[in-house]
C-alpha cells in the first residue's frame, strides 16, 4: 500500500506526479500499487488552485503501510502546526517500510522529528529556510532526491516524479522503472546539468553497478572525509580490489568520482545559495577555498567565483 497523506494548501503536482507513476506501473509488469490518498478527518481537501482530492480517513487504514509519501505546498507551514496532522504522519511512519517527502512536505517530516540527525533535500529556495528552522537535519540543496535510511526526501515539484521512478525501480528493477517514464514522457534519469541540476544523479544508478549505494551515500554527504578505506569497507572489499572494480565499472577512479560530486555539490551551492566560498568548500567536503580552486579548474574548467557572478547577474534580472 501506497499511503499519501495530504492537508489543505498541498501542490497539486506533488500529489498527482507520483500518483500517476504508481498507478502507471501495474501497466507494465510491474507492481499493483493500493495507491490510497488519506487525510486527518477523509473527505474532501483542497489544494492548490480549483483541485481538491477526495480522501480517506488514515485510521480507517489497514497498517502498516508500506510506503507513506507526503506532498509539500503553500499550506505545508499551518500543517506543521496541526497536532492531529502530526499525530497521524508518525502513527502511519512507524509502521510503513518506507517514508517519502516532495518538495516543502520535508518541513512536514522535520516537525514531526523524523529527519532528526538525517541528510535530507527539499526545494532549492527552500533548503535555507528547512536548515535554519531545524538545525537538526543535515540539509542538502543539491539532489533531485536522497535517501537517508528509510527516509526519501524530493526537490520541488516534478522532482516527486523522479522520486516515484526510483522507488518503482527498488521493487520491480530498471526495466519496468524505464517503461513507466516512456509512458509518462519523462526522463528516467535528467540529463546532465540537473542536480537539481546533476550528473551527480547518474552515480546513483545502475550504470555505477555495485557502486552506486556507495555514490549515492557520497552525494548525500560530500562533506565527510571518504578515505579509500572507508569506500572500499562500505562497499565490502579491501582496498586494492575496490580500486580495480570500481575503475572496472565506472571508468574512473574513486578520487576522481569524489571529486566531482563534490565540484557538482559546490557548484548547486553556489548558484542557489548566499554561502560564502569558505563555506561552501566546507561543506562540499573540500580542505579549504584554495582546494576548491583547483578542483574547480580540473572539473569544470573554471573558477567558482565565476559561477557565484554568473548566478548574482541572473538574480538581479529576475527580481
Amino acid at each position: 500500500m501506497v499511503a499519501l497523506l495530504v492537508y489543505p494548501g498541498f501542490q497539486a503536482i506533488d500529489l498527482a506526479g507520483p500518483v500517476q507513476a504508481f498507478v502507471t506501473a501495474a501497466g507494465e509488469r510491474g507492481p499493483a500499487y493500493d495507491v490510497r490518498i488519506v487525510s486527518t478527518m477523509g473527505g474532501p481537501v483542497k489544494g492548490t488552485g480549483p483541485l481538491a482530492v477526495l480522501t480517506e480517513p488514515w485510521s480507517e487504514l489497514s497498517l502498516p503501510v508500506d510506503t507513506l509519501m507526503v506532498p509539500g505546498g503553500p499550506g505545508v507551514d499551518t500543517a506543521c502546526d496541526e497536532p492531529a496532522l502530526r499525530h497521524a504522519l508518525t502513527a502511519l511512519a512507524a509502521s510503513a517500510r518506507r517514508v517519502c517527502s516532495v518538495c516543502t512536505g520535508a518541513f512536514l517530516l522535520a516537525s514531526s522529528g523524523l529527519l532528526e540527525g538525517r541528510a535530507a533535500c527539499t526545494h532549492w529556495r527552500a533548503a535555507d529556510r528547512l536548515a535554519r528552522a531545524y538545525p537538526g537535519v543535515r540539509v542538502d540543496p543539491v539532489p533531485i532526491y536522497l535517501r537517508d535510511g528509510n527516509v526519501y526526501t524530493s526537490a520541488g515539484v516534478s522532482a516527486g516524479i523522479d522520486l516515484a521512478l526510483a522507488l518503482i525501480e527498488e521493487d520491480a528493477g530498471t526495466s519496468c522503472a524505464a517503461a513507466v517514464a516512456k509512458r509518462l514522457v519523462v526522463h528516467m534519469r535528467r540529463p546532465g546539468g540537473q542536480a537539481q541540476y546533476s550528473d551527480a544523479l547518474r552515480l546513483q544508478t545502475s550504470s555505477a553497478g555495485a557502486f552506486g549505494e556507495l555514490l549515492a551515500q557520497i552525494a548525500a554527504r560530500p562533506a565527510e572525509p571518504w578515505r579509500a578505506e572507508d569506500m572500499a569497507e562500505y562497499s565490502g572489499h579491501s582496498v586494492r580490489s575496490f580500486y580495480r572494480k570500481f575503475m572496472e565499472q565506472t571508468q574512473e577512479s574513486p578520487s576522481a568520482a569524489l571529486e566531482r560530486i563534490r565540484v557538482e555539490h559546490a557548484t548547486a551551492m553556489l548558484k542557489t545559495t548566499a554561502a560564502s566560498l569558505k563555506e561552501v568548500a566546507r561543506r562540499s567536503g573540500f580542505t579549504s577555498e584554495q582546494a576548491m580552486r583547483r578542483s574547480f579548474l580540473r572539473v569544470a574548467g573554471r573558477l567558482p567565483s565565476s559561477i557565484v557572478r554568473a548566478a548574482s547577474g541572473n538574480r538581479r534580472e529576475t527580481a
